[in-house]
């Protein structure tokens, strides 16, 4: 019987090209476009309303599904504003926790609550986590109880049109747009303009602006110059202003689920029999990352949010599991000696912090 890894993969195999099973499925790649359309149309008409927060907020997300490196810059950014001397809120859905109604994420609280996103947030950040399939009714919530936020990151909510907002980034990495279809034909939640290369023609009017485009680039791949504004005629995904800038996962430390104080070197680790597992939108960054590293590791790739199991992790022949810090915050009640997780920073131009310091100044909504 096909595992839910094994159908994602076929399915995100059909994504990267054009092929007979994605062209088969372009029939209802038009439909979700057009329903995409429609209730976009609803919020510019007013059928729909935005709530608009006392506060500005930035919105983290991408166009494509699958992991681009979105909750690695929202931990970024809220560290580097609270180090210009304000004092951000995060709001997120909190995908695989249960519950809908806004609550605040406690540091010590369990994944299968809040979800893994939002508990990494809250770990890494300090400062307010609130979750909620209504995020503009969370991002209140969280106001009121926090009155000293003085902004809200929005985690993974480029397509949330219920919560207004004042700056908008979209987050793309080396995987681009696929084959340039909508759901289920392709990777893309909503249109974009730019084609990803020669052969794929897109002849999709304008799409809605954003304020910033961030790359995360691969190790391998030379960052994008962050002074590079996009203004060519071939991406009207973004507006005439907006900015492209590089950011880069950068490897900052190993250590172990049950000693997380302590840094593990590579060393200690190389020439064991290991094992990597990651349950991330692109599982192939890690396992990357993991090789630089001259960690030679079985991998086993999982569906994006996979809530681990302790057999997941049982393998025969194996010294050490390494694992993601979104994998890690579902694995910590293991009580397993051998599971460790790999700490990675996102390293973005601090250009990009001014501008958005710039943009939420005046309050101009995206």
């Amino acid at each position: 019987m096909p595992t839910a890894a094994g159908i994602s993969s076929v399915i995100a195999r059909h994504w990267i090209r054009r092929d007979a099973v994605s062209l088969a499925l372009y029939p209802l790649s038009l439909l979700f476009r057009l329903l995409v359309a429609l209730r976009r149309g609803a919020y510019r008409l007013g059928i729909f309303s935005s709530s608009r927060l006392a506060v500005p907020v930035v919105v983290v997300g991408n166009l494509t599904v699958g992991g681009s490196g979105k909750t690695p810059l929202v931990i970024a950014l809220a560290q580097e504003l609270a180090r210009r001397g304000l004092q951000p809120g995060i709001v997120s859905r909190g995908h695989g926790g249960s519950g809908t109604a806004p609550r605040a994420v406690r540091q010590n609280g369990e994944a299968a609550d809040f979800g893994d996103e939002p508990l990494l947030l809250a770990r890494k950040c300090g400062g307010p986590v609130w979750v909620g399939r209504d995020r503009a009714a969370a991002g209140a919530a969280l106001l009121a109880a926090h009155a000293q936020c003085d902004l809200l990151l929005l985690d993974d909510g480029l397509q949330h049109y219920a919560l207004a907002r004042d700056f908008e980034i979209a987050v793309e990495d080396a995987r681009g747009f696929g084959n340039g279809f909508m759901l289920p034909a392709g990777p893309l939640r909503e249109p974009a303009a730019r084609p990803v290369d020669a052969r794929v023609i897109n002849t999709e009017p304008a799409a809605r602006p954003v304020d910033a485009r961030v790359i995360n680039t691969e190790p391998a791949v030379r960052p994008v110059d962050a002074r590079v504004i996009n203004s060519g005629p071939d991406d009207r995904r973004a507006s005439p202003a907006a900015a492209t800038f590089s950011m880069r996962l950068a490897t900052r430390r190993l250590y172990r689920l049950d000693d997380p104080a302590r840094d593990v070197a590579a060393a200690e680790l190389a020439g064991l029999r290991l094992h990597a597992v990651a349950g991330i939108g692109n599982p192939a960054r890690f396992f990357a990352q993991l090789d630089a590293l001259g960690l030679a590791c079985a991998t086993h790739a999982f569906p994006d949010h996979h809530v681990f199991t302790p057999q997941d992790v049982l393998f025969d022949d194996c010294d050490a599991v390494l694992m993601t810090e979104k994998d890690a915050v579902k694995c910590t009640h293991f009580g397993r000696t051998d599971l460790y997780a790999l700490e990675v920073q996102a390293e973005i131009d601090p250009a990009l912090i001014e501008l958005i310091l710039r943009r939420i100044h005046g309050r101009t909504p995206a």
